[in-house]
């Protein structure tokens, strides 16, 4: 293996609408869920991922349902509130990686406009080699394209990269394309299956 290429949300930073629609919902799960599972769904973001403009998707849905206006609206307006922070322990297996010299790669379904606000507040984002951002290339993940461009901008060979990823959906889309891909679950797990495939040591120091 000589690359590694990382999902971002749910594998470098904890990102769930829910952290910013438990406070708006006072509370309130049975009602959270139901909004974000009708109104704001993950079909819904899926179009802001892909690079529409995210006041379009907010005016969209706010026209379609009037009586949650404000809380569409929320969704861009307070989305740093949808992200509790890094998750620290992925953080250093990609500080590991680094210091070890193998070539580090983001792979995301993020919205160009918040992957900007994002880049402003989280330092190691500015770690990787290289990024595909999908709101940027107007593709995502699971469809082979996405993982294509990354291949191509960096000349990578998917027999010797890994890939992680928190959704199973976008691991088995690798495999098919012949990545090595992890399907993330916590930082002991993806650094045992690291030092696995031989990119990092069973002891530091």
């Amino acid at each position: 293996m000589t690359a590694v290429a990382f999902d971002l949300g749910g594998v470098l930073l904890d990102w769930d609408p829910r952290h910013l629609y438990r406070t708006l919902f006072d509370g309130d799960d049975e009602a959270m869920e139901h909004f974000l599972a009708t109104v704001c769904t993950p079909q819904w973001n899926e179009h802001n991922d892909r690079g529409r403009p995210l006041a379009e998707g907010v005016a969209l849905l706010s026209a379609e349902h009037p009586e949650h206006a404000e809380l569409i609206e929320a969704f861009a307006a307070r989305w740093s509130e949808t992200v509790a922070g890094p998750i620290d322990g992925t953080v250093q297996v990609l500080a590991e990686l680094i210091e070890t010299g193998t070539p580090v790669y983001a792979l995301s379904n993020w919205s160009a406009e918040t992957f900007a606000s994002a880049r402003t507040r989280y330092d190691f984002l500015e770690w990787f080699d290289g990024m595909v951002i999908s709101g940027q290339e107007g593709v995502i993940k699971p469809e082979p394209r996405i993982f294509e461009i990354l291949c191509e901008r960096w000349a990578l060979e998917p027999a010797t990269t890994i890939f992680v990823d928190d959704t199973q959906a976008n691991v088995d889309a690798a495999r098919e394309l012949g990545f090595r891909a992890i399907r993330f679950h916590d930082p002991p797990q993806l650094r045992a299956a690291l030092v696995d495939a031989g990119l990092l040591s069973e002891r530091r120091g």
